[in-house]
């Protein structure tokens, strides 16, 4: 198994074929990982969907994972844009790659909201995750704190998994506020969430910075903010519950960084943008190596 995932690691994008490959990695962790593609406003037309679903579900595929939650079996999921999601859920069927929505609205389940998308909407469609505080979310539609966790209780209330997403911009990283924002955000987002909900809440730190620039946070700074993010859990609720969430970093991962970031103990898993549009560079970054 180590060294097909290692050819993985070694071989050119264009090397890779079309064929399902395990999803595990070199040793055991107590926290599952999970990897997750936020495909945003992409492809352009549902065939394009189709077919990158077909090529995640092709180098992907493992139905042993479809239902496992072993620490040595990584966690897949893929969240397309609204009019794909049910035609992906499909592609991806029985496959261990899961479905989420990148966001809901949290006021009501139906009536006069004219362009609003409920969370029993996607849920009866298949999905398992959704994406909430996104920084292109809190940013460019102004989701505030409050909403963020309205959004937060309902997908927990309909039986899905929110993926919180949290993360200070440059001016305030470079102001040292690092901490201070990414705690504040939690205190605020996470306000109502008892500590047995926790079990199915993902904390993605993304720091705005990071995100569709290029630049990756290094490796050891991103470790000592989940650290940081991780023992703040511990404040709010207890050790043991702060210890069993996932918390995943996002911000321009690669398959050329995936491993030294994974390589970090609070490190639980990445939250993959523009990436994850190529099957061959996601699966590449879904077998990391895990040092």
């Amino acid at each position: 198994m180590a060294k097909l995932v290692l050819a993985l690691a070694l071989a050119p994008a264009a090397a890779f074929a079309p064929t399902a490959a395990p999803r595990t990695t070199t040793q055991l962790h107590a926290r599952q990982p999970i990897i997750a593609g936020n495909w945003k406003l992409n492809p352009s037309s549902i065939q394009e969907a189709d077919g990158l679903a077909k090529g995640v579900a092709s180098l992907l595929g493992d139905e042993t994972c479809a239902s496992s939650s072993a620490a040595d079996c990584t966690e897949v999921v893929v969240f397309p844009p609204f009019p794909f999601i049910s035609s992906v859920v499909d592609d991806l069927a029985g496959v261990g790659v899961g479905v989420g929505a990148q966001s809901i609205f949290h006021t009501a389940e139906s009536g006069a909201y004219t362009g609003a998308v409920s969370a029993s909407m996607v849920t009866s469609l298949g999905c398992q995750y959704v994406l909430c505080g996104h920084s292109e979310r809190r940013t460019v539609f102004k989701d505030d704190d409050e909403a963020i966790n309205k959004k937060v209780l309902k997908v927990i209330e309909d039986g899905m998994r929110p993926v919180l997403c949290i993360g200070e911009t440059e001016e305030e990283y470079d102001a040292g506020l690092c901490a201070d924002v990414c705690k504040l955000q939690l205190a605020k987002d996470l306000a109502g969430v008892s500590a047995a909900a926790m079990k199915d809440v993902v904390i993605a730190y993304e720091p705005v910075w990071a995100i569709g620039t290029g630049k990756v946070c290094p490796c050891d700074v991103a470790q000592t903010v989940h650290k940081t993010i991780r023992d703040y859990l511990a404040e709010l609720y207890d050790r043991s519950t702060a210890d069993a969430v996932r918390i995943q970093y996002g911000g321009s991962v690669t398959p050329e960084s995936v491993d030294e970031l994974m390589a970090q103990p609070d490190i639980d898993g990445c939250l993959v943008g523009g990436a994850s549009l190529v099957a061959e560079k996601f699966a590449r970054i879904c077998n990391f190596v895990r040092k």
